[in-house]
């Protein structure tokens, strides 16, 4: 059986149980499942515990014994009608805000999500109030408006339907309106928006055999607990997370503001062995941007929900990585052991580098992972997918341990979820990493002089500009660029600084080796000494 160490303050099991004490275990935790309800007095399983932990406890134990059980997946009964339904239906039924959990009781309220559509897999939600005690939350028709061609829809549901998702609202702009900035919606996605911020980047619960020739597997929550918040704190959400591999049970600590974060737990328990196990992922959109060879004939000159990658390594080393539409599936990868963050990031937030007036690029956030338990050696792992067409998500983020995962083991997870404005001043910065120059531009073009006939070579020619933090100093004479590049050439390279020295300037060219990829890096440095992020560019000749 699975046995949590207490040296990390995550809930611990008995170190040491008999086998009937543990028989006697499981039919009292069957006998609260059936009933919703916590003991009285329930058995000290943890130390030092914060309120609710018994049900944590119940949630964790629950997860466990489910991996040693045949996957199962459940449509809570939904009817056919409720499945086949297309889009413009779906989008005639809308949740009636007065309906809301914890209206006008609470800082935050809860809208839910209607069955059917694209959510087959309802979810069953579970209040815990100042009682400490599950509570069922039947689905209600009563709290859905059902239009036009939905209204005979109403008619089909039961209580035992659940919800496709729910999503949290709170006062986060002004006192006078509660706006949405979580939402839980779909297998084990989810969006978090700071104040300033529109939806775009989701992170997920957990990524399972991403870009594997076999397929990928995407695990579904079925089970949510919403802890009724005291005035003034975070809001506490408890999950069950389900797939053919893997049974888990997360614990999520949400906190809305000017950059939104959730304190992030994940205990897991193999059903089969996993192939490959990405914890915290992300899931984004890149469709062209200013470092893109070839865009669409279209007035905006870029449209993305996140342009590059960024990996803080154990060593201190930042990285960061464009993202591409690349013409083929590409995968690649960071090595690291203990990285300090990582994430995907909208560092461009100027209107005018997508001049969308709809879908606000310019205002979508990033995403950021501080690591705080479970990420030992391992990889960073991008996967780029061709799309044409901004409706679809084609990059996918998580990190891969080194460990492999196999059936009756368990891991457990902790990290912190942070929103990202720009370049995330204040949100991921350290002493040191804010005082380097940063990437703001990556460029290319044909390397031909103005006047001069371009033979198709398959040379490049490369323009990376970093910004200059306040307080640097930095002396022309003593710049160097240091370049290195695998399956290519680099020459020509050279720093200066531009923009009346707000920024420097690297440029190259580059020649890859025949039609094989070609992996670059480039840094600035000032008396031998690094004093810039680490770009990192995977280059495919057209």
């Amino acid at each position: 059986m699975a046995l949590f160490s207490t040296k990390d303050s995550r809930p611990t099991r008995y170190l040491a149980r008999t086998t009937s004490s543990y028989l006697t275990a499981i039919v009292s935790l069957c006998l609260t499942l059936a009933t919703f309800s916590v003991a009285a007095n329930p058995e000290p399983v943890f130390q030092g515990v914060p309120p609710h932990a018994q049900i944590l406890q119940s949630v964790i134990e629950s997860a466990e014994l489910s991996a040693q059980q045949d996957f199962e997946v459940s449509d809570h009964d939904l009817d056919d009608a409720l499945k086949n339904m297309d889009y413009q239906t779906y989008r005639a039924i809308r949740f009636n805000a007065d309906q809301s959990l914890w209206r006008n009781q609470k800082d935050f309220e809860v809208q839910f999500f209607h069955p059917g559509f694209l959510y087959q897999q309802p979810v069953t939600i579970y209040t815990v109030g100042s009682d400490n005690k599950p509570v069922r939350f039947a689905f209600n028709r009563n709290a859905f408006n059902y239009d036009t061609t939905a209204a005979p829809l109403a008619a089909v549901t039961k209580e035992n339907n659940g919800y496709a998702g729910f999503r949290l609202h709170y006062p986060i702009k002004n006192t006078s309106y509660k706006d949405e900035f979580t939402v839980f919606l779909g297998a084990s996605y989810f969006r978090l928006v700071g104040q300033s911020h529109v939806y775009g980047i989701s992170a997920r619960g957990l990524a399972i055999d991403t870009g594997m020739p076999e397929g990928e597997e995407f695990p579904h929550f079925t089970e949510f607990w919403l802890i009724e918040p005291k005035d003034g704190d975070p809001i506490t959400v408890y999950a069950r997370l389900e797939s053919p591999s893997v049974s888990g049970a997360y614990k999520f600590v949400i906190t809305p503001g000017s950059e939104s974060a959730m304190q992030v737990e994940s205990w897991l328990f193999a059903r089969e062995n996993v192939k490959k196990l990405g914890v915290a992922p992300f899931t984004s959109m890149f469709l062209y941007g200013e470092n893109s060879g070839k865009r669409p004939d279209d007035y905006r000159p870029e449209v993305h929900d996140s342009d590059g990658m960024l990996l803080h390594t154990q060593s201190g080393e930042q990285i960061w990585r464009p993202l591409t539409n690349p013409s083929q599936l590409q995968i690649t990868s960071m090595r690291d052991s203990a990285p300090k963050g990582f994430g995907l990031m909208q560092r461009d937030i100027a209107f005018d580098n997508y001049l969308d007036g709809e879908a606000n690029y310019h205002i979508r956030p990033g995403l950021w992972v501080t690591p705080q338990s479970g990420f030992e050696a391992g990889r960073l792992e991008l996967v780029e997918i061709p799309t044409n067409s901004e409706t679809h998500d084609n990059i996918v983020a998580y990190w891969v341990p080194d460990a492999p995962f196999k059936a009756g083991e368990h891991r457990y997870f902790s990290y912190t979820l942070s929103t990202v404005t720009g370049l995330g001043e204040g949100t991921i910065d350290s002493k040191s990493e804010a005082h380097i120059a940063r990437v703001v531009r990556t460029r290319q073009g044909a390397a031909v002089l103005p006047g001069e006939q371009d033979n198709a070579v398959a040379t490049r020619r490369f323009i990376v500009d970093f910004a200059v933090p306040q307080g640097m100093t930095f002396d022309p004479a003593a710049l160097e660029a240091k370049a290195s590049v695998s399956q290519g050439t680099i020459r020509q390279v050279r720093v200066f600084p531009v923009d009346g020295g707000k920024a420097l300037r690297a440029t190259f060219l580059v020649t890859p080796q025949g039609n094989k990829a070609t992996d670059m890096r480039i840094s600035i440095h000032q008396n031998n000494q690094r004093v810039s992020e680490v770009w990192n560019y995977v280059y495919h000749a057209k």
